[in-house]
């Protein structure tokens, strides 16, 4: 297989720019926009099968050979050719065998029967298998009773895969089964996308790393752990770039190195437009900076930019809203720059065991777990109980629109696992 190890171009500055006129943005409006605007930005390269798995194709694969390659017996048993059979029926057995990897030479007289093993290429004369278990041997001979319709016990040559069949499309990220599939295919090795590469850093004056004496106003970073292992776990490449106090000078130059070694960059905190907002602040001067006021809780600032051709998505520094922030927009964007394409998070209806009422305007997501087949919510809805990320499961998202859930109403669960965790 030969593919160019070609890089796409880089994303534009301005395409993270609202249309003119838009303040607050709905969720759906958000994705819309963050799907039409960015694009695939990583290489390609040639992998052994071995070593694919969890990379992303970067195109599509066709199989070399159909699977099963030649037609076959699905059992041990005995093998002959006839129609539909009925009745009690004794055949004479022809000298030989044929077994997985050794078939028979030559080939099987009408009337005349054949021990066969599972797997076995089906030799001429034979298109119809009976099972050990029904047969009586006895002197040279098999006997058993029909009805068994022609065709029985077997496997036709392609029938799960024919050659030069489309078997996975670009854009795939590979699971162990789908190289079980590639293999029986004759597949060897494929052009799989470069890991995504995420730097992640905090910023904050107020921020210590765990562990380390912390003074009065003074709390441990949660998010870089956090966001750390949430790209690892979702198959990109996490850069730890540290932790920037706020300091315009300092973050500039962390950003530069975040630049040049990262396809995509996620900051925590200084993302709205206080006077320590330093990311926003930063992009802005840099001219590609826009703040999304998206309508949704946990999570409402969104800083979007580019710096020196990279994006940045600036998350909310509460560790409850950087990690929906995170889940909600940046998963689906970063895994279409990483060249899976766009996926939405599967969600389930279930029968909520808690009772809320929400007012229009936003979406909201609580963090959720499932008990006895019904969403149960964190007790309490403050952003700031990080506990409530580790007793959840997954999150309830609950529409735009006005809603008075009580017990036993449906409600969207979505499990963290539908965000690759």
């Amino acid at each position: 297989m030969s593919k160019p190890d070609i890089k796409p171009p880089p994303l534009r500055n301005d395409c993270f720019a609202l249309p003119a006129g838009v303040n607050w943005t709905p969720v759906d409006e958000a994705l819309d926009l963050l799907q039409q605007r960015l694009t695939v930005v990583a290489a390609s390269e040639i992998t052994p099968l071995t070593q694919a798995t969890g990379r992303i194709l970067a195109a599509d694969i066709y199989a070399n050979r159909s699977n099963p390659p030649q037609p076959n017996t699905a059992v041990d048993g005995y093998g002959f050719a006839g129609a539909a059979l009925d009745g009690a029926q004794v055949l004479p057995l022809h000298a030989g065998r044929a077994a997985a990897g050794i078939p028979f030479d030559g080939a099987v007289p009408p009337g005349h029967a054949l021990r066969v093993l599972t797997g076995a290429t089906l030799p001429d004369g034979v298109d119809t298998v009976i099972l050990e278990e029904d047969v009586t041997v006895q002197d040279g001979h098999i006997a058993f009773h029909g009805p068994l319709k022609q065709g029985a016990n077997t496997r036709n040559a392609g029938e799960d895969v024919l050659a030069g069949q489309l078997v996975l499309p670009a854009g795939r990220k590979l699971t162990p089964a789908d190289l079980a599939l590639l293999s029986a295919t004759g597949i060897a090795e494929v052009a799989v996308r470069q890991a995504l590469r995420v730097a992640v850093l905090s910023t904050g004056d107020e921020l210590v790393e765990p562990g380390a004496p912390a003074g009065p106003g003074q709390i441990f970073d949660a998010n870089r752990p956090m966001l750390l292992s949430l790209i690892e776990r979702m198959g990109f490449c996490p850069l730890d770039m540290g932790r920037v106090a706020d300091d315009r000078d300092v973050l500039r130059d962390c950003l530069n190195a975040a630049a040049g070694q990262a396809d995509v960059i996620l900051t925590s905190g200084g993302a709205s437009a206080g006077d320590e907002d330093h990311v926003s602040a930063l992009l802005r001067q840099a001219g590609a900076m826009q703040e999304w006021r998206i309508a949704l809780k946990p999570g409402r600032p969104l800083a979007l930019g580019m710096w020196n051709g990279t994006p940045v998505f600036g998350l909310p520094g509460n560790p409850v809203a950087a990690l929906v922030c995170t889940l909600i927009f940046a998963r689906p964007a970063l895994g279409l720059m990483a060249g899976e394409g766009w996926r939405n998070p599967q969600g389930f209806d279930l029968p909520a065991a808690f009772e809320k009422r929400k007012k229009p305007g936003r979406r909201e997501y609580l963090r959720a777990r499932i008990r006895d087949g019904q969403a149960e919510v964190f007790a309490s809805e403050g952003s700031g109980r990080i506990s409530g990320l580790s007793w959840a499961e997954g999150l309830v998202e609950i529409e735009d629109g006005a809603r008075h859930i009580k017990p036993g109403d449906r409600v969207r669960f979505i499990p963290y696992g539908s965000f690759g965790l």
